[in-house]
Formats: structure tokens, sequence, C-alpha cells
């Protein structure tokens, strides 16, 4: 059963599109009728993640992996034009009666209104503010590292790499009991921001050595290296970072095989295969939800800006100096 919409019979929606290198548009469109097993969504706020889409404004997205880079509900086909993004936050307004009046997070690209199935949304308790809640997708890729990784309680843990989802591995990490994990970073603003956490901060060059475990995440094959450094032996260091088609020289000679250090792969789109019998990306989703009732991830959040002022304001935010970590688009109190 569907009901109308509560607040406005409108279907009219606005969207973000990546038309060319550099270069995006708002397109505008109507909605149809909404299919069965379907919800229609509001947004309050979106998220953008500046290292994947970043190779999307740039037009840098690799042909080979064309189709291993699409969005769950992208629109378009690589190169351009395509409607993408993955991180999303809004208000159902139509659909099944229990689902009406709920705020949920959907991977839906940056679009004011929007259809979506039932089953790609994650339910959001009233006490979280929209705004973080834009962080459900990033969060998802640092818990599964973290799975991935395994660390244990009193691990000395080195995260390499303090963009949002190196900050959101490192505070998960520091959170298991008796640990202690340090954030590395070349950016010395990345210091504060640690702090915040409840993380300690170093430099490349001043960090701790011999650690239990160390996660690279800052897609620098310079940052690999580090991250190999860093670890004692037999230790195992966790590849976060992807690095598109670009060749990248890993230093596995020299002392590497001595160490018997082990290099492991981490990605979001699988659960790992430990937890694959009993875990499911929605009961992935709702601990995501559950962990991001603490406020002090609040410092990982830029200041909104306005959705219609995303096409001049992306090339800033892309910058690959910028120091933006999560840039939190505003939809007008919708």
């Amino acid at each position: 059963m569907v009901e109308t919409e509560m607040a406005t019979a409108s279907s009219d929606a606005a969207a973000l599109w990546y038309i060319a290198p550099r270069c995006t548009a708002i397109h505008h469109e109507t909605l149809g009728k909404l299919p069965p097993d379907h919800i229609r969504v509001r947004t309050i706020a979106s998220g953008i993640s500046r290292g994947t889409e970043g190779l999307v404004f740039a037009g840098a997205v690799p042909e080979t992996e064309w189709q291993r880079m699409r969005a769950p509900m992208q629109a378009g086909d690589f190169p351009f034009p395509v409607k993408y993004g993955y991180q999303s936050v809004g208000q159902v307004t139509a659909g099944p009666p229990e689902w009406l009046g709920q705020r949920v997070f959907v991977l839906h690209p940056h679009q004011t209104l929007f259809d979506a199935p039932i089953d790609t949304a994650t339910l959001l308790p009233d006490s979280l503010p929209p705004k973080r809640a834009v962080l459900c997708g990033n969060l998802q890729t640092a818990l599964t590292a973290v799975w991935d990784a395994q660390p244990a309680p009193g691990d000395h843990i080195a995260v390499v790499g303090g963009g949002v989802v190196g900050l959101l591995t490192a505070w998960l990490c520091a959170q298991i009991p008796a640990t202690s994990a340090e954030l590395v970073d070349i950016n010395d603003a990345r210091a504060q921001i640690a702090r915040d956490l409840g993380l300690s901060f170093a430099k490349p060059e001043n960090a701790r050595r011999n650690n239990d475990l160390v996660i690279h995440a800052s897609a620098h094959e310079a940052g690999l290296a580090t991250a190999l450094e860093l670890a004692g032996d037999e230790a195992s260091v966790v590849e976060m970072s992807w690095y598109r088609a670009k060749p990248v020289t890993v230093p596995l000679g020299g002392a590497f095989h001595s160490r018997r250090l082990k290099l492991l792969a981490s990605q979001v789109g699988r659960i790992p295969a430990a937890r694959r019998a009993r875990w499911d990306f929605a009961r992935r989703n709702r601990t995501v939800v559950s962990l991001l009732d603490d406020d002090r991830l609040d410092a990982l959040l830029e200041e909104p800006i306005g959705f219609d002022d995303l096409p001049e304001a992306l090339p800033r935010i892309f910058e690959e100096n910028s120091g933006i970590l999560c840039q939190v688009v505003d939809y007008g109190g919708a």
C-alpha cells in the first residue's frame, strides 16, 4: 500500500550531474508514480566523498573501472554525464504507512527528492543529527576495515592517512580496551581533529614504530611505504587505499620478507568472509547508525553549503590541498 505524500503532492526534483571534466550542473526532473516496495524521500542533507567524487569530477575514473565504480543508484554512464553520489539523508514522504515521516540514510546521489527501494534505506533515530548521519557510508568502510584488520585489546595501532575514512577507522580502533591508536599524517591540521576523537597524532618521521597493526588510508604510495615501516615484525598492514589504474611502487625488498610482514586488502563492497554467514549489509548499517551516537564525530563535518551552490563550490571542495574532510550539503530545511 502506498500513501500520498505528507506535505506536498509535488514530485519535482533537482539533481546534481557531473557533465564534463570539472563541470557540473543541476538538472530538474519529475518523478513518476512511486513503484511498489519503494519510498519517496525528501532530502535533508547529503555528504560529498572527496576521494571518489573527486575522481568523477575530474573525469579520472579509469575505463577498466567504469562498472565497479558505479554508485548504487547512479544515473548515466561514465565518463559523462553521470548523476553520482552515495551519502544522502532525508525524510520519507510517501510509501508504506510505517515509513511515513521516518528519517533514512540511502546510498543515493545528491538530489532534492528521490525514490528508493525500501530495502536500500536505513532507518535513523530522531536523536541522530542529519548532518552527522551522512557519515554512514564512510563509517561502513571504516567498520569493514576494522573487521578485516582484527585488532585486539592492548594493541599498538597506527593509521596512516587522516582523511574521513582514516580518522573513522582510527577512532573505532581507539575504542577497543587498552589499545593505543595513533593517527599518522603529513598535515599538521589533522592533529587537533585527532585529539578531538581521542587519538594521538604524529607526522611520519616522528611516528611510533613496532606497531602490532598498521592500517593505510592515505591513497599515496609514500603513505604505504610509511605504513610498512611502522609495522612491527610479523604484523599486518591493511591497505584501504584505491589507486585507480595507476601503478604503485611498494617497497617489498629490504627487510619485508625477513620481518614476515602481511599486506592485506580491505574493501567495503563485501562483508568479510569470517562474518558473512551471520552478517548482511542491513545489519552492518544498523551497527553503523548506533556507532554514530557520538558528538565527537562532528569534528569531521564541514559547515554545510546549499545544494544550489554546488556547481560553483565543487572546484574549491575538490582541490587537493583544500583541507576539507566531509563536506555537508544542506537542502534548505526540506
